[in-house]
């Protein structure tokens, strides 16, 4: 997924000053952004009042949409270095392809997992024949400084493990670990998400680790996450210090439970890069110009996106919160 903001604000995030290590209930409003030509994404991270869940750094949701007589999804080629892509699906299917030659389908259910390293680009749209309903997730993981220079590289798993509770709870454990079930996908940080689904009538409590912090994007219906009842669309920042985290549904509803421990590092997230510095992020920009380092996205009908212009002034840091 790119941000395709052609004057994307400077972000710098990270570190432990700003995390509570008491829980809240913090709603973050969501932003509408267009993505490609006909989509329309809520942009709930980075966020003016949050801007990280731990190495989360970044989360889009969309749909559902009638994209029955529409192109869907069509976002060009464009690079990533320093995080991983996960793209998450509830309808609808999202061909990816990038520069170090993979092709691949994401359909509902299935982990898409691109890890961009020092340099990648891809692209990512709706097949030609595609089904009516479009509706999803994609989400940023900022890589830690030790591992943000490794071998780009992609991973599609179809098969994810679930987590069964009493009251109607099914949670399909997308990345990290979640009350024993362990994902396949590859994470630097202790981090998790997972995709919990609850039935109507559902009362249940899910474990979590207090040394985490935590928020929910709903997805649909209105789950209730610890009192309080969410809007498909809306993200509850959650904050440290449960052991479990109490759920109700009075319909089907589902959402997707993100928690990792407190990034420690700053990072400098401007377009689709994270680094360390301006010059990191210049150099990236320069180099995506070029035609060089990210290599090329081939298949895709259509040019690359072009690199927006960088703020007069020197990328600053600003914390983690506003």
């Amino acid at each position: 997924m790119s941000n395709l903001d052609v004057r994307p604000a400077a972000t710098v995030c990270g570190g432990r000053d700003d995390v509570t290590a008491q829980p809240v209930r913090e709603l973050l409003a969501a932003k509408q952004v267009p993505l490609g030509e006909s989509t329309m994404v809520r942009r709930l991270l980075p966020n003016l009042g949050r801007r990280m869940v731990g190495a989360w750094c970044f989360i889009d949701h969309y749909g559902p949409d009638d994209i029955a007589q529409e192109p869907g999804m069509q976002v060009p080629p464009h690079p990533h270095m320093g995080l991983q892509t996960v793209s998450w699906l509830h309808d609808g299917e999202v061909l990816h392809r990038d520069s170090v030659g993979s092709l691949q389908t994401v359909r509902p259910g299935e982990l898409g997992l691109m890890t961009s390293g020092r340099a990648i680009a891809h692209s990512e749209e709706s097949p030609r024949e595609h089904a009516r309903l479009l509706h999803g997730a994609q989400l940023w993981v900022a890589l830690p400084d030790g591992d943000r220079h490794i071998a780009p590289g992609w991973e599609h798993h179809a098969e994810l493990p679930r987590v069964t509770g009493g009251g109607g709870l099914r949670a399909t454990v997308i990345l990290g670990e979640l009350d024993g079930a362990a994902s396949p996908g590859t994470t630097f940080t202790p981090l998790m998400g997972a995709d919990v689904a609850l039935a109507a009538d559902t009362d249940a409590r899910l474990p979590v680790r207090p040394d985490f912090e935590y928020a929910a994007l709903t997805m649909s219906g209105e789950a209730e996450v610890d009192g309080v009842r969410l809007a498909p669309g809306s993200l509850l920042y959650l904050g440290c210090g449960r052991t479990e985290l109490p759920l109700r549904a009075d319909v089907d509803s589902a959402f997707m439970l993100l928690g990792g421990e407190p990034f420690e590092e700053k990072i400098v997230m401007w377009w689709n890069f994270i680094g360390r510095s301006h010059d990191e992020i210049t150099q990236a920009r320069e180099d995506w110009a070029a035609g060089t380092r990210f290599g090329t996205v081939h298949g895709y009908d259509g040019n690359p996106l072009p690199a927006p212009e960088l703020p007069p002034v020197p990328l600053k840091a600003r914390g983690r919160t506003r």
